[in-house]
């Protein structure tokens, strides 16, 4: 995890997220199949009191959970509760690099529990998702490894 301190950085930060953006909408990435819990979360996930749930899949060696202002890099996949793949950087063969205060609430909500090296598995609902104000709308599920 490295912190964000320089003023400007999120003009930066935000054209290469769209660049990325672009070249991911227009990239047919490999699917990747869902989990079997993708339509909702087992009994073994933990809930916050924001409505989301995660479940860790593989415990990481770090001590430190990221904090708002830090550049995290994650290999992450995405999945719609139907079991569609919307997004991931593991098709894409690269990992993604942002901002956590950057993402989905759900999305920044899931790493601020985790430690590098983890791997999780988060259940956002549709508030701490899009809010249904663009596709994919409702639940959406994604497999998370922080790796720095």
């Amino acid at each position: 995890m490295r912190s964000v301190f320089r003023v400007g950085m999120g003009s930066t930060l935000f054209v290469v997220l769209l660049a990325a953006t672009s070249a991911a909408q227009t990239t047919t990435l490999k699917v990747i199949p869902p989990p079997a819990d993708v339509s909702a979360p087992g009994k073994d996930a933990s809930k916050t009191s924001s409505g989301l749930a995660t479940k860790v899949l593989e415990k990481g060696a770090g001590k430190d959970h990221p904090k708002l202002e830090d550049l995290v890099t994650v290999n992450n996949t995405g999945w719609t509760a139907d079991g569609k793949m919307f997004d991931s950087s593991i098709s894409r063969g690269q990992p993604s690099t942002f901002p956590v205060n950057r993402v989905l609430p759900g999305f920044t909500e899931t790493l601020q529990l985790m430690v590098v090296g983890e791997k999780r598995r988060a259940w956002l609902p549709e508030q701490l998702a899009y809010k249904g104000e663009r596709d994919p709308k409702g639940m959406l599920v994604f497999e998370i490894e922080l790796i720095d």
